[in-house]
């Protein structure tokens, strides 16, 4: 018997990588635009691979040195102190080939001019993340040589257009997880690249790419009693939206729409396809 498989995927991308040389390093001309959509079709019916050039990050780890390199020509940072973000890296078989360190942007003071603003929670997820990634690359970065490309990036959960950040104390968490109780929600990740050269005149930080990708999420109607044990475990309170799919919270989840690693914390798939891109334009 023969199968046939069809798979179409929407990206709407947001970031640019630029035509031109950049400051320190110099990147191949480009089709990306700042904001792109693409759509990709795949058929194998006969289970051939294609001869296409590769789009994942996997057929790129050789050109990633190692953390501990001193000669490093590409580096890998991630400004973020999150557990669940570097283990998504480690994943990807990033393991030893980044470093990962907190951005010294002042999160909530953001947060505050944010949320005086109209924005809607997908940009609003993306901006924190662009903001991470330059407030770190802005930083003096000892690079010798080479490019460095810091990984920013910010969850939020949607509620109806209403934003959930962390909880602040059990009282918030409980109101946040009585009101996911039974709905569906979305989960936005935003993520940014910026790169930074060794030999680059300015300091500032170019924009490599940024986007946010979503998921939704459907949670089960829980029980007060679950939500009090689930609060008393203490794992919602580093959490957007007061809980960690990958952890006990899974137990609040039916269904899940889009990329699991979204909601974890990091789009795994849209990362590698992007991240490989940006590696196959830098002239290192």
């Amino acid at each position: 018997m023969m199968y046939t498989v069809a798979l179409s995927v929407l990206i709407t991308f947001c970031g640019c990588i630029s035509k031109n040389s950049c400051q320190g390093f110099s990147l191949h001309t480009s089709k990306t635009t700042a904001h792109r959509t693409s759509m990709m079709s795949a058929s194998n019916s006969d289970g051939v691979a294609s001869d296409e050039p590769s789009k994942l990050l996997v057929s790129s780890f050789h050109q990633i040195s190692l953390a501990s390199d001193p000669e490093a020509k590409l580096r890998l940072i991630l400004a973020s102190q999150s557990p669940r973000r570097t283990e998504i890296l480690e994943m990807m078989g990033l393991g030893g080939r980044f470093t990962a360190s907190p951005s010294p942007l002042d999160e909530e003071k953001l947060q505050i001019e944010l949320s005086q603003q109209e924005i809607s929670p997908s940009d609003y997820a993306r901006t924190l993340a662009e903001r991470k990634a330059h407030a770190y690359g802005a930083e003096a970065l000892d690079i010798p040589n080479g490019v460095a490309l810091i990984i920013g990036s910010d969850t939020i959960v949607d509620l109806d257009g209403r934003i959930m950040e962390k909880p602040t104390d059990e009282k918030v968490a409980h109101s946040m997880l009585s009101s996911l109780s039974g709905n569906w929600h979305q989960v936005h990740t935003g993520v940014a690249v910026y790169a930074v050269g060794a030999s680059a005149s300015s300091n500032e930080p170019q924009l490599m790419f940024s986007f946010t990708d979503t998921a939704k999420v459907k949670f089960a109607s829980l029980a007060d009693r679950d939500i009090k044990a689930y609060i008393d475990t203490r794992e919602p309170f580093d959490k957007a939206g007061s809980y960690g799919i990958q952890g006990i919270g899974g137990q609040l989840v039916e269904r899940v729409e889009g990329d699991f690693f979204t909601v974890m914390g990091l789009p795994m798939h849209r990362l590698s396809r992007e991240l490989t891109d940006v590696i196959k334009n830098l002239d290192l």
